[in-house]
């Protein structure tokens, strides 16, 4: 098994290859390919059998894999470990280009999610996402594009114009986040301006491109930080991080019972109600699936759902050691201090003692320390894909996370020992 800091390096690595769910997924397939593994095609015919690896993928954005075991499916159940493709960020609109002055191209831009916006201010940024190209049927021919240079950035107002900045100034949407893009030289240059360059960048008629999927993202890479190189400072720990373990874990164990799988759905950020997204019937389908392949029936799947457990694996807080007042004055987490559990009375967690003390287990057996976070009574918490899952699917279930600051700014700050630790109770976990 791999030490804690050879994890997070390969971490900074697949989130550096991931700057949109498009490109998690993409990342994502091309590591379970090289392991063994089967794509299924939603419109194609399942044919898996024990002992088979697979994955199948939902618009290009949600990747769902999995292995099969030996065991009989309605005996041992699934063992699932959910997790998201999004981040918080900005989504270019359409007709984006914007003329200032006769002189600067800026990009029309809505937020996607709940970034802290201002720390995209004076930042180096980029752009990826997913281009649709005209083809001869009615479907048309996806591409995906990451301009992997510094093209843009959302410059400040000088201090001179706004003397209350350090004070806390509101930003708006609209106004305040257009990155620009550059000076214009020629009047003509301002007309279709993105479309020329992802024509130019993928290499295909300007005519072509139907309409694209883009985001913008920070260009520097992330890295492992502090005097000790306790730290990973990244954009999209929340939440690449623990697709990268769940990853990591699936195709490193070998599975002797039912079924592990990897569920990594996308637009949780901005509430999972999209056919890829948590808040559908895309996981029951899927698991269905898999059982009438295996020639079992829907009695077998509802035994096998008695028999199942899932972890809801997604970021969770640490407490600030400059706003210690924020959180419970007992149940808090620090960085490096081991996975956490997260428990909320209003269910916006799922775990409750049964599955909280299940996970606890895991983790004792992997030899690795955990947590216990829950928000103070007078704050308002978040919540993930855990408690919208369990609305679909009949399964026992914990919300868990490795615990990080600057939860949804452009760059995160969780721990090195953190990411090896819940590396180490998901392949536990998926081994038992």
């Amino acid at each position: 098994m791999k030490d804690n800091r050879k994890y997070a390096e390969e971490l900074l690595a697949f989130i550096n290859e991931s700057p949109t769910a498009y490109h998690a997924v993409l990342t994502t397939e091309g590591i379970l390919k090289n392991k063994g593994y089967e794509e299924l095609k939603a419109e194609d015919k399942w044919n898996i059998v024990a002992g088979g690896k697979y994955y199948t993928k939902i618009n290009d954005s949600a990747i769902f894999a999995f292995n099969v075991g030996l065991g009989n499916i309605e005996e041992h159940g699934f063992k699932i470990i959910g997790a998201h493709t999004d981040s918080p960020g900005f989504k270019i609109k359409p007709n984006p280009e914007i003329c200032a002055e006769g002189k600067y191209i800026s990009l029309n831009t809505e937020v996607y999610g709940g970034p802290i916006m201002n720390t995209w201010l004076d930042r180096p940024l980029s752009v990826a996402g997913r281009v649709a190209v005209r083809t001869n049927g009615l479907l048309p021919k996806t591409l995906f594009v990451n301009i992997k240079r510094p093209i843009m950035v959302i410059p400040n107002l000088a201090i001179h114009f706004n003397r209350q900045a350090n004070e806390g100034v509101p930003v708006n949407p609209q106004k305040h986040t257009l990155p620009l893009l550059a000076v214009i030289k020629d009047t003509a240059e301002k007309n279709e301006y993105l479309i020329k360059l992802l024509s130019k960048e993928l290499k295909v008629e300007k005519e072509e491109i139907l309409d694209f999927d883009l985001y913008l993202y920070e260009y520097g890479k992330g890295s492992i930080v502090g005097s000790e190189e306790d730290f990973i400072s990244s954009g999209r720990l929340d939440n690449l991080a623990m697709v990268h373990a769940g990853l990591e874990a699936l195709i490193n164990t070998n599975n002797q019972g039912g079924v592990n799988l990897l569920a990594c759905f996308d637009n949780e950020e901005v509430g999972s109600s999209t056919r890829q997204g948590a808040d559908s019937e895309v996981l029951p389908h899927i698991l269905e699936r898999i059982l009438l392949s295996l020639g079992k029936g829907r009695e077998e799947l509802f035994r096998a759902y008695a028999q199942s457990f899932m972890i809801s694996a997604d970021l969770a807080h640490a407490i600030h050691p400059n706003s210690t007042e924020k959180y419970d004055p007992i149940n808090r987490a620090v960085i490096n201090g081991g996975p956490v559990i997260k428990v909320s009375a209003a269910q916006k967690y799922t775990s409750d003692s049964v599955t909280a003390g299940v996970y606890e287990m895991i983790c004792k057996r992997a030899g690795v320390p955990v947590q216990r976070f829950v928000n103070r009574s007078d704050e308002r918490g978040g919540s993930t894909i855990g408690p919208i899952s369990s609305t679909h699917l009949p399964i026992r279930s914990v919300d868990i996370g490795t615990p990080i600051l600057a939860m949804h700014s452009v760059r995160e700050l969780g721990g090195v020992d953190d990411h090896g630790y819940v590396i180490k109770s998901f392949i536990e976990f998926f081994s038992n």
